[in-house]
């Protein structure tokens, strides 16, 4: 009787257990969801609580979805190589070049490795995506209809498009439909291109507490994207995980932002972290073979099978796939195969960019770099213990500096192989300068620190370009001779309206004109508008409006196919009268007064009339409309230097207004202590839907330069909240 009572507990106790065990998905996500609290606040930003890290990533994704799924959706379409199948034909060789780095089973082996904490969280993020399409089925995918936890492996890193978006999808398409390389004319099409086009990046300050007000060290976070790349969130669990800062949409951890200790900022880097090596091919017994010092290899041989959309159906278009030891075919060059070398470490990469975001001081934040997967990036740093800190770059792999790996290198000499990473103390790094301030905006490493920068002389030639801007150029003028910072101060500087471009550009204008033996009246008035210019942008200058036009008119002409070199946007700007000759500047001139008077009916506009900020709908690209409401922005392009960066897409269908795209989105300046403070602002708002109240409610702050202040610490948060509610209510 005693045996059958005890087993009857048993059974009993079994049973409690399992009836407590959510045994379908639904359950799942909704018991994971009663873990998670999200506190929208005045803004709409969303303060994520959860009781695990795994909690707060369900909320997250969840939370974003809420704010904008179309582009969580995006990034996972393209990043996985799905983007065909929406586009399109025409984006089959986006989806070909996302294949030949990773397949759907590689991902899913990658997840499948990971250490089960990490599992975790891709498990989290999967499963906030699917609740919140569950919980609102009014809402229609274009085509993932169900998110995977191994897709977080193509989208790793965080920075835009990463890595992958260098390897250009022209040179793929060459190859794989036709053996082909492109032409040697068409290569300088594509170089004059990318050196004409709209500058991107970032820039990253940090001040050290012997120069602030308050003896706290700040953090300027200003990264350069399209506008609405990133939402604003703040994520915590009880795990010890509280950031708050930017993420790009899609993604379980703050790309750009800070905890209470510590803060991070990255700016496009300059390292050399990718590599193309030109492989010896032939063919043996029927098999594609590749030269390796004295071996003869098998190349690795595949098929992708590739779907793309023709109508209402999809078709499926099928491709070989071939890899060396190197990485995948991607081109030719020198008409030899070429394999594309980068840093392709999903996992390692995951890792990083969560552990970054619950570091509480210096230390564990080096010892977090010590990872080396963070591959595109510099970073910017700056904590509570009053350091200030510069990493560039942090996948450096090693190389002999007899090749010149600019170019292509030959892969079959086993000398031009990368010989492992360099660690983080052999890159670059700057700590606690003398001078007091960190800076990067894209530009050299070497002027980083004042005198106290690295020394170029000390680095493989490969660690950098030693190449200047005119916004680094603008941020160390800026922060030299100075003290006394608050965070608003920090903010005043961010925004500073001078452009070093034009101290050059407009003044040989001028004197080009008067020295002219036959000056056109009609410019008169304009180019005096001009000399008494100070090269400051505002919403009511004239003289910007006439440079801004000048500008982009001279660098068109100066990338027109007159040059053999391609000298940066900085040096064009900086030697006018080297490339242009009075009577040519006085011809782009009057092109700039004659489009003025054809698309406004006068030169005479000021530029917040012609610069302005338009967002009509939820759509990833804006189709602008001078018809339609929009305000005016006193910024202007980081190609002029300007540090608050407010970059325009030109080529708009009907619309003669400028209107911003790029630049300044995500901003925020922080301020480290036995508390940490912070304002922030975002281009527009936090929410991609035209009907939500945040979708353009931040707009007027922006352009007027009133941040808002962050709640980072709960009891702030609740005094702002708008709405409080769990994932599903």
């Amino acid at each position: 009787m005693r045996v059958f009572n005890f087993i009857f507990i048993i059974l009993l106790v079994v049973a409690c257990k399992t009836d407590n065990k959510p045994n379908t998905e639904l359950e799942e996500w909704q018991q994971q969801a009663d873990n998670v609290e999200i506190i929208r606040d005045d803004y709409g930003v969303p303060h994520i609580y959860g009781k695990t890290d795994a909690d707060a990533v369900f909320g997250l994704l969840y939370a974003q979805c809420e704010d904008d799924f179309n582009r969580v959706e995006q990034n996972y379409i393209w990043a996985t190589g799905r983007l065909a199948e929406v586009e399109g034909e025409e984006a089959l060789y986006s989806d070909l070049r996302a294949k030949l780095f990773m397949t759907e089973e590689e991902a899913k082996a990658n997840y499948e490795k990971s250490p089960e904490w990490l599992k975790e969280l891709c498990d989290a993020f999967a499963d906030g995506i699917n609740y919140y399409l569950h919980t609102h089925p009014q809402v229609k995918p274009k085509l993932l209809t169900r998110f995977e936890p191994w897709m977080p492996m193509y989208f790793s890193e965080g920075s835009i498009g990463g890595d992958i978006e260098r390897i250009s999808t022209r040179k793929i398409k060459a190859f794989y439909e036709g053996n082909m390389e492109i032409p040697e004319a068409e290569l300088i099409s594509l170089e004059k291109e990318k050196e004409m086009a709209e500058p991107q990046g970032s820039n990253g300050i940090a001040i050290s507490g012997k120069l602030t007000q308050s003896g706290n060290a700040m953090l300027l976070i200003n990264p350069h994207t399209s506008f609405y790349f990133r939402g604003e969130v703040h994520v915590v669990s009880e795990e010890g995980l509280n950031a708050y800062g930017a993420v790009t949409w899609g993604q379980f951890f703050v790309y750009q932002g800070f905890n209470e200790k510590t803060g991070w900022m990255h700016t496009s880097t300059y390292t050399d972290v990718m590599d193309e090596f030109k492989e010896n091919i032939t063919s043996l017994d029927g098999k594609v073979i590749y030269q390796y010092g004295e071996e003869m290899r098998p190349v690795e041989v595949s098929e992708i099978n590739l779907k793309y959309k023709v109508g209402d159906s999809l078709q499926t278009k099928t491709y070989p796939a071939y890899r060396t030891h190197h990485g995948p075919i991607t081109h030719k060059a020198e008409g030899m195969w070429t394999a594309s070398a980068m840093m392709w470490e999903p996992v390692k990469a995951l890792e990083q960019s969560f552990i970054r975001t619950k570091q509480d001081g210096y230390k564990g934040f080096r010892e977090m770099m010590d990872i080396r997967t963070n591959s595109s990036n510099n970073t910017v740093y700056a904590d509570a213990g009053g350091n200030i800190a510069y990493f560039h770059g942090n996948f450096v792999p090693k190389r002999d500096v007899s090749f010149d790996y600019s170019k292509p290198v030959d892969g079959f000499n086993p000398k031009t192989d990368w010989q492992g990473l360099h660690t983080v103390d052999e890159n670059i790094l700057v700590l606690n300068p003398e001078n007091g301030w960190i800076q990067n905006c894209n530009s050299t490493p070497y002027t980083s620190a004042a005198e106290f920068s690295p020394k170029k002389e000390d680095y493989p030639y490969y660690m950098s370009r030693d190449q200047e801007n005119f916004r680094g150029v603008h941020a160390i003028e800026l922060l030299k001779d100075r003290s006394g910072y608050t965070l608003d101060s920090l903010i005043e500087i961010a925004h500073d309206p001078y452009l070093p471009a034009f101290k050059s550009l407009i003044p040989s204008l001028v004197k080009a004109y008067y020295q002219h033996h036959d000056r056109n009246p009609k410019l008169q008035g304009a180019i005096d508008v001009l000399k008494d210019w100070d090269f400051k942008t505002s919403k009511k200058s004239v003289a910007m409006t006439l440079a801004n036009y000048y500008g982009i008119n001279f660098l068109k002409w100066s990338f027109a196919g007159k040059m053999k070199t391609y000298p940066t946007q900085l040096e064009v700007l900086s030697n006018p009268k080297n490339l242009c000759s009075d009577s040519d500047m006085i011809k782009l001139f009057e092109l700039v007064i004659d489009k003025l008077d054809e698309d406004f009916g006068t030169w005479q506009m000021p530029w917040g009339e012609v610069n302005r900020y338009q967002r009509l709908n939820g759509d990833i690209r804006q189709n602008f409309d001078d018809s339609k409401p929009s305000i005016p922005i006193g910024f202007a392009s980081g190609r002029w230097g300007a540090l608050a960066a407010y970059g325009a897409r030109y080529t708009t269908d009907g619309a003669k207004k400028i209107y911003g795209t790029r630049g300044n989105s995500f901003v925020a300046a922080v301020e480290f202590g036995d508390i940490v403070k912070a304002k922030t602002i975002l281009a527009g708002g936090q929410s991609g839907d035209p009907k939500s109240p945040h979708f353009n409610d931040q707009i007027q702050k922006y352009a007027y330069v009133d941040w808002k202040e962050v709640p980072y610490y709960r009891e702030d948060v609740l005094k702002r909240a708008k709405r409080t509610y769990r994932p599903g209510e």
